[in-house]
């Protein structure tokens, strides 16, 4: 009976009607929790959901927003309503509704609209009857709902097609009517419809075979229907109207009769057609369209064909464009809609060809004869596809085929070419090539595997590219040959042909593949022989074997040129005389295994050269082995006609020219070498640089036997230049074509000159170059202006130069006259401006100069001697070449080569005595410093092997002459030198011919390549000890009158053989530890210095101590600390300050920190070994220096001075010097000079600004010598380690208190040395605290700071606790607020470790305990934290005090101080005595109940946590109260388990699993443990909450307390509180069988719920309630309300009022 009335008293209606008013809500959140509840509702009771959305619905749109969801809810509904629970009539009700909104607008796409479709679909499978009836209705009302009608017939169709189509003929009934009346605009939908409507019939057929649903009157509807689409929708104007009438037509061309459907083609086709007209991308759906319309009129089983072929060439017409359109398609989504229609196309000629294969065949045919590009490329795309499934019916026509083929050859469109090459392979494969029309095939497969390179074509708009005709054609040549046997009779030997025109270069390759296939697959080459001889047409072997060496010019060709042409002269060596035949069976194997790897061949950077080289020697000896004139003379001229098949800028002309000059070589008649000389000039284009240089080494090597033939040519070119009249004019017009034809000509000049020279005997050529040089030709060289002409003019006066040379080694000395005036023509050509950067050549630039050097070398080489204002303009333009970068590797590496060859030869060519000669190295030297210490390896590299080469030719130079091109040993170069010197110097006193020891500079040189000894790379540190070994040798090895240093001349040469001996250690073996051998070095350099070349090394040595290179500046440091540590005896006061000084320099610009280190090693090692205070002075100086002028703490690499600190606080025996002054420094002075609460400082005077430097200066020292003392330093602070840790505490008060003011400067330098105290006492805690928190402006960030350097302290040093703590409590009395804070706080810590001082902690407690009234809020809270942190020994004596005092500060003004109350609370619990605790554990209560609803996160999860604490003393008299106090307090518990404060959740999970056993729940531990109670998603919450009210329900008494409490929560100040609470009073209530809590609160919280769901402004408060009445009513027991159904009269008026959603 009670449920009976819970069930009649829930008014369910009223939720739902909530629920549903909810979907309109502004918040998504809102708007799917309810309809997550409507949704759970209506799977229990789906009338009363369809009942309160059938309310609102009523006023449709304008009065609710979200119809969409209403709509979705309500075909949900639908869905669940069980077979016979449904009502018809409310059906019908609902249909109307969602019919009306449909036809409510015009919009027939929008969101509710669809849903609104829905809903009628979901009635339509209960009732589709009804359904369609209320569709019927409509469509016979306003013309505007009839298409939404139509759409959802469509739907319906398509869903449930079994249902929709008996009912067809009552839809077309109703729809046919209607459908002249259609406007264009809907005319889509209708169609669309139509084609669904034919879908699910033919489904329908398909699933039931048995019951056919096209009866007489379907298929006059249909036919009628057809007719009217076909007749005026399918011509309407508007595109879409006729895509979807073709689309539909289609569907239904298989439904409607053969007779309708002949008496429609007429205008089916051309309506299909049309579309292919307007827009190319409804081309797949016409072609699926007229694919079905072909299969309905050609293929059925009921008659012939409808269509005669006559009537569908119009179709095929059109059909074949749309290949070409879809070929054009790129984009990916197009490519894959083009692949489509292409096949669809092909199937639509398939289906007419298996009918009508004649006539399809000759159609086809006419469109290619045609010539119009798309028909024709369409064509033979069908052609190619339907010739293997049509070939029998076909083949009487091969005839017509091949003509109409071959009348296409000449066509210019490139898919035409492609689609023409592939028929031609499928012609050949089904044998329909034969005779010459196979040859005309063939031809035109090989020239368009040429296309691309022979001709320059330009396919902008063709969707065929170059590249895919020609690798179509090159593998379809290779089909023919290797798969077609019958071919071979074509091809052989049609395709020598192929070889030698012009067109067919770029195919080449593809052409000889095949006849190496064609030779190898025939057993014999004699029948190939006569078959070639037989034949007129066929190229003789002398114009073969020239067009193809020539072509074997590039070996990295594609498809393996070289190798092909290799293969085929091999197989054709029978049509050449026998002795070649033999001769390329030994040569030819070797050559194809040249170009084999062609990956390897690219390593080698000249392996062009050396490849040319290989041709020519080929030729050179096949012409010598021939022994046969008049064959020679043939290939000669042979080769003399190929000029026609190269352009002149192809590198195979260049070929071709040297080709015929070895030829030439060869021939004796003088008149045959003279005339094609001439036609060789003639046919060269010497504007192009490849082509002029082969022209040059052609004439040269026609020069090697015709010098004076070739030299009369050039002085014909020579004296002709610019004369022609032709020349003359264009030469007014235009200054570009002067300069670039005599630039042209001047280079081709020269090089021919040149490259004469170099061939021309020895014996002759002396006079030769006399008289070129003698002529005034080459000051007009200089005024070329291109690279190229550069190259080639410096080229030629190099080669000039080179063959004096060689002249001179064959015994003929002459001088080389003008060769200054030559130097300067080579300057000038190098093109370098004085200001422009080395770094940035170009790469024809670098070559220029390259060659320019390698010149410079040559002409410096030669006599006369250089004089000093040419060797000086020579260097200045070529010294800064070591600058250059490393790539481009193949042009640096030599220009750099030629830069040092040309540095030694101008040494060995400069100074007239040794003094002059010996300054002129050092200048050298000097000038190379900067790339002997560059950070870049290569330039350190090429330093120091210029320096080495230098003093190597210096040393010669002293010891006995040199050799001016740089030979060892005897030599008649040197000889001829040596001779010249001693008839200068031979009667000189050797102090003329040899330098002074003092003028090599040997400390200044040595401390600038001692560093390269330990550098990184391996052969600079070779390299630069050899140099060191040169400096000590040259200086050792001058005669004893130079010698002026005073050292033994015994431990020198002992030294310098140890040096000597590393050098060869180096030399042996490479693996020897770098460090030992540098050490070797340094100790031996030690010994061989002089005193002052020593002073002069260190002086010297900041440099080589800031090297870019990491392990050559440690050897500099190395070296350094070596000299001072064995020789600082000998240095001077002055010398030590200015050592110091240049120590403490190269510290300073050091930016990395070990290297830094090492250098300030050196400074101690000074000190050490001198007198220590005159290196303390400067380096205090220096450091004062930089803190009043620099920004010390952000300078790269560090302070270096903070480092020298380091240095000295590590040294045994000067730390304990430098800290005694550091302390009397600290002991007179004082940081911060004010500390009062208003954190003032005291202003410095003017004449206490060096001393306040100086004390700045020591406490930066202080700090280094706490953080890199290392053990000695930590010895020192040890023993007063108390008072540095008290006074640094206090410090760090004061100096927070100066930066909340915003003076941070001094906290920063406390801080610091703070950090540095502790890294040196080893408290790395404490650092990482300091590093953390330390510069917190926020009071409590620096007081906990302060705490947590007092813990670590106690932890670490438990013995220096006592005297700290007795320092800090007379702290407590200071007047300074930040000190006593400061003291408190630690204090509050310490305490924790004093338990063993009685006395002690009794003057700290009871100081504590006095300043909790302090007036600072922070010493209060401090002074309650330290007391409740005293030891448990002490706390058990002090409890009542401690716990008195929390009390009072529970009720403290100050809400920090209240939070430190609780917290301490908390602490005291743990172990607290209950006699100590009892007595106030309800006032503890109260106050923690009235602090959980503190604003204050923190606050409120204390004051929890405390709860639970104080449950363990509830044991006695106090514990009924308490009971009650926490059963009030358990909601607000449950409730703020998910707070958005982690920490409140995590307080309250653990204060619940504490009361558990108060609240008398049993297996509360099941209930605690579980996943969801720990979890933080709210879907876990809401189950615990759910969990929790089961047993508090079936367990607990007192859910009416739990009840009035958490409806207390509603009004909860935390949105996320309020929704807690109302889920847990909706779950308690929802579980409860206690009629007199539901009768007492279900109203209560009904209208709380309704109050929050109308009027809460957040979106969880609204979620909520959405959730909870759908708990509510989900999980009542009662099944009553289930069947309760909503008032529908006046529903609608609650439901509808605006005003009760909030939106």
């Amino acid at each position: 009976m009670a449920s009976s009335s819970l069930g009649s008293s829930i008014p369910a209606p009223e939720a739902v009607q909530l629920l549903v008013s909810s979907l309109a809500d502004d918040s998504s959140v809102v708007r799917e929790a309810s309809m997550a509840s409507l949704r759970d509702i209506a799977s229990l009771n789906p009338l009363l959901v369809l009942d309160c959305c059938y309310a609102v619905s009523r006023g449709g749109r304008r009065r609710f927003g979200n119809m969409a969801g209403v709509f979705q809810v309500m075909a949900f509904s639908v869905g669940a309503l069980e077979k016979g629970e449904s009502d018809a009539v409310f059906m019908g009700k609902l249909a109307k509704i969602a019919t009306a909104e449909i036809i409510s607008s015009k919009e027939l796409n929008a969101d509710w609209q669809r849903q609104a479709s829905g809903l009628l679909v979901s009635i339509g499978t209960h009732f589709p009857d009804l359904m369609m009836d209320e569709i019927f209705l409509h469509l016979s009302g306003p013309a505007t709902a009839a298409p939404a009608m139509v759409q959802i017939l469509a739907d319906f169709a398509t869903s449930d097609a079994l249902q929709f189509t008996p009912r067809l003929k009552d839809v077309l009934s109703r729809v046919s009517p209607i459908l002249g009346n259609v406007r264009d605009l809907h005319r889509p939908i209708f169609a669309n419809a139509f084609k669904c409507w034919s879908q699910a019939v033919w489904l329908y057929i398909t699933d039931l075979t048995s019951d056919s649903p096209l009866d007489s009157d379907v298929m006059s509807f249909l036919n009628s229907v057809f007719e009217l689409l076909l007749r005026v929708w399918a011509i309407s104007r508007d595109h879409k109207v006729r895509v979807s009438t073709v689309e539909a037509l289609g569907q239904m061309v298989g439904l409607i009769t053969r007779t309708q459907l002949k008496s429609a083609l007429p205008r089916l086709i051309p309506a299909i057609l049309e579309l292919y007209k307007r827009d190319h991308d409804d081309a797949l759906l016409a072609t699926c369209s007229l694919h079905n319309l072909l299969n309905a009129s050609l293929h059925s089983e009921s008659g012939p064909p409808l269509l005669e072929f006559e009537d569908l060439t119009i179709v095929l017409s059109t059909l074949l464009p749309v290949i070409g359109v879809n070929n054009e398609r790129r984009r990916c989504s197009d490519i894959s809609v083009g692949r489509k229609t292409y096949n669809e196309v092909q199937r639509c000629f398939l289906t007419v060809g298996l009918v009508y294969p004649e006539d399809l065949f000759t159609f086809l045919l006419n469109k290619c004869k045609l010539k119009e590009d798309p028909l024709t490329f369409g064509a033979l795309c069908i052609l190619k596809h339907l010739l293997p499934r049509l070939f029998e019916a076909w083949h009487s026509k091969r005839t017509l085929l091949v003509d109409t083929a071959s009348s296409l050859l000449d066509e210019q469109s490139l898919a035409v070419r492609k689609a023409l090459s592939e028929l031609i392979v499928v012609m050949a494969s089904h044998c329909y090539l034969a005779g010459p029309s196979g040859e005309l095939f063939v031809e035109y497969l090989v020239r368009h595997s040429a296309i691309g390179e022979s001709e320059n074509l330009k396919a902008k708009g063709e969707p065929i590219s170059p590249a895919q005709l020609r690798a179509v054609c090159g593998k379809g040549l290779l089909l023919l040959t290797v798969t077609i046997p019958e071919m071979e009779y074509i091809l052989w030997p049609f395709l020598l042909k192929m070889i030698i025109p012009k067109v067919y270069t770029g195919a080449v390759a593809s052409v000889c593949r095949c006849i190496s296939e064609l030779c190898r697959r025939r057993s014999s080459t004699t029948p190939m022989l006569i078959e070639c001889k037989a034949r007129a047409d066929i190229p003789s072997p002398e114009e073969l074997f020239t067009r193809l060496v020539v072509l074997l010019h590039n070996p990295l060709a594609k498809d393996q040129l070289a190798s092909q042409i290799l293969t085929v002269l091999g197989y054709l060596s029978p049509l050449f005389p026998k002795n070649i035949s033999m001769f390329w069976q030994d040569e030819i194997p070797k050559m194809k295994a040249y170009v084999f790897d062609t990956e390897d061949l690219q390593l080698d950077p000249t392996y062009q050269e050396t490849w040319d080289d290989m041709i020519i020697n080929f030729l050179a000896e096949s012409l010598d082995v021939t022994q046969d004139v008049d064959w020679v003379i043939s290939l000669g001229n042979s080769f003399a006609k190929q000029y026609i098949l190269y352009s002149p800028d192809d590198d195979h002309a260049a070929l071709l020219h040297r080709c015929i000059g070895i030829l030439l070589q060869k021939v004796n008649d003088r008149a045959y070498v003279r005339d094609k000389i001439d036609w060789m000039y003639e046919q060269a284009d010497i504007s192009i640089p490849a082509n002029r240089l082969g022209l040059a080494k052609a004439m040269g090597l026609v020069a090697a036997s015709h010098l004076d033939t070739v030299l009369e040519k050039l002085k014909i070119i020579v004296d002709n230049v610019g004369q022609s009249i032709f020349q003359r004019i264009l030469s007014l017009f235009s200054e570009s074509y002067k300069t670039e034809n005599s630039d042209d000509i001047h280079a081709a000049l020269a090089l021919m000159y040149g490259y004469a020279a170099k061939y021309a005997p020895s014996s002759v050529i002396e006079a030769r170059i006399d008289a070129l040089v003698g002529t005034n030709m080459l000051s007009r060289l200089l005024h070329v202006r291109q690279q190229t002409a550069k190259q080639a003019v410096i080229t030629a006066i190099d080669l000039l130069g080179r063959a004096v040379i060689n002249a001179a080694e064959s015994g003929a000395t002459f001088p080389l006259k003008r060769r200054d005036q030559m130097l300067d023509y080579i300057l000038t050509l190098m093109g370098r401006d004085e200001n422009e950067g080395f770094a940035e050549s170009s790469l024809e630039v670098l070559h220029t100069q390259a060659l320019a050097l390698n010149a410079c070398t040559t002409l410096v080489s030669v006599e006369p001697k250089l004089t000093i204002e040419t060797r000086n303009r020579v260097m200045k333009a070529t010294l800064g070449f070591f600058a250059l970068p490393n790539d481009p590797s193949d042009v640096i590496s030599p220009l750099i080569d030629n830069l040092v060859t040309l540095l030694c030869a101008i040494l060995l060519t400069s100074g007239e005595d040794g003094r002059s000669r010996a300054e002129q190295l050092l200048h050298l030297l000097r000038q190379l410093d900067q790339y002997v210490s560059s950070p870049i390896d290569y330039q350190r590299k090429r330093g120091c092997v210029a320096v080495h080469e230098m003093l190597l030719k210096f040393r010669k130079l002293c010891v006995g002459g040199y050799c001016a091109l740089g030979c060892s040993g005897d030599c008649p170069h040197r000889k001829y030198a040596d001779r010249s010197m001693q008839g200068n110097f031979s009667n000189l006193p050797s102090v003329f011919l040899f330098p002074d020891r003092e003028v090599l500079c040997l400390g200044d040189r040595v401390i600038t390549y001692l560093p390269r000894c330990a550098d990184t790379n391996s052969e600079v540190r070779k390299i630069s000890a050899q140099i060191l070994d040169q400096f000590f040798s040259i200086s050792l090895s001058l005669p004893k009158a130079a010698l002026s240093s005073g050292l033994d001349s015994e431990e020198s040469y002992k030294a310098l053989s140890s040096l000597e001996d590393v050098i060869a250690i180096l030399k042996r073996d490479a693996s020897i530890d770098p460090s030992e051998v540098f050490n070797r070095i340094v100790s031996s350099i030690c010994a061989l210095l002089t005193g002052n070349e020593l002073v002069a090394a260190l002086n010297s040595c900041t440099a080589a101590i800031c090297d870019k290179i990491r392990q050559s500046a440690e050897g500099a440091i190395q070296a350094v600390t070596e000299f001072v540590s064995r020789r600082g005896s000998q240095l001077s006061d002055n010398d030590i300050s200015r050592t110091t000084q240049s120590l403490l320099s190269a510290a300073v610009h050091i930016t990395d920190k070990n290297l830094r280190v090492e250098a300030i090693g050196a400074i101690s090692t000074l000190a050490e070994n001198t007198q220590p205070s005159i290196v303390f002075n400067e380096v205090l100086a220096t450091a004062g220096r930089d803190i009043v002028t620099k920004d010390i703490t952000r300078m790269r690499g560090g302070w270096p001075m903070q480092d020298v600190f380091f240095a000295f606080s590590q040294h045994t025996e000067l730390s304990v010097l430098f800290m005694e002054h550091l302390i009397s420094i600290l002991n007179r002075s004082s940081l911060v000079k004010g500390d009062s609460h208003k954190g003032e400082n005291t202003s410095s005077s003017t004449e206490t600004h060096v001393e306040d430097d100086i004390l700045q200066a020591a406490i930066f020292a202080l700090t280094a010598f706490f953080r890199g003392g290392g053990k000695i330093g930590k010895k020192a602070v040890e023993k007063s380690y108390s008072s540095v840790v008290g006074a640094l505490t206090l410090q760090l008060g004061s100096c927070h208190g100066l930066a909340s003011s915003g003076q941070q400067d001094p906290l920063r330098v406390l801080l610091t040395s703070f950090q540095a105290f502790c890294e040196c006492v080893g408290d790395l805690e404490m650092g990482k605290i300091l590093a953390r928190n330390g510069e917190q402006r926020e009071k409590e960030k620096w007081v906990d700071l302060i705490g947590d350097i007092a813990g670590c302290i106690s932890i670490k040093r438990p013995k220096e606790v006592r005297h700290i703590c007795s320092i800090l409590t007379k702290a407590l009395n200071r007047p300074q607020r930040f000190q006593r804070e400061a003291a408190a706080a630690a204090l509050s810590e310490f305490i924790r470790y004093s338990g063993d001082y009685s006395s002690v902690m009794e003057e700290m407690v009871e100081a504590l305990c006095r300043h909790v009234s302090d007036d600072s809020p922070t010493v209060r809270r401090l002074c309650l934290r330290g007391l409740v942190q005293m030891p448990s020994a002490c706390m058990n004596h002090y409890t009542t005090q401690v716990i008195g005092v929390i009390l009072a500060l529970l009720d403290d003004l100050d809400e920090s101080v209240q939070l430190t109350a609780v917290s301490c609370l908390l602490m005291v619990t743990e172990s607290a005595s209950n006699d100590a605790v009892e007595p106030i554990l309800l006032n503890l209560s109260v106050r923690l109940r009235n602090l959980q609803v503190s604003m204050d996160p923190k606050m409120r999860a204390n004051a929890f946590a405390a709860l639970g604490a104080l449950s363990k003393y509830a044991i006695g008299g106090q514990r009924e109260g308490f009971v009650e106090q926490i059963h009030s307090s358990l909601p607000r518990l449950v409730v703020h388990l998910h707070d958005d404060d982690l920490s409140i959740r995590q307080a309250c999970r653990a204060t619940l699993k504490r009361l558990a056993s108060l609240v008398d729940i049993i297996n509360y531990s099941t209930l605690y443990d579980s996943r969801a109670f720990g979890s933080d998603d709210r879907t876990d919450y809401e189950n615990f909450v759910r969990d929790l009210s089961k047993h508090l329900v079936q367990e607990s008494e007192r859910v009416d307390t739990y009840m009035a409490s958490t409806i207390q929560a509603f009004d909860a100040p935390w949105p996320v509180i309020q929704a807690n609470a109302i889920h847990f009073s909706t779950t308690m209530l929802s579980l409860s069988e206690d009629q007199h809590i539901i009768s007492l609160y279900y109203p209560q919280v009904f209208e709380t719920l309704v109050s929050k769901m109308t009027r809460s402004q957040d979106s969880v408060v609204r979620a909520a309630c959405s959730s909870a009445f759908g708990l509510l009513l989900r999980s009542s027991r009662s099944t009553l309300w289930r069947g309760a159904r909503l008032d529908r009269s006046d529903s609608g008026r609650k439901s509808n009022d605006p005003e009760s959603v909030k939106k």
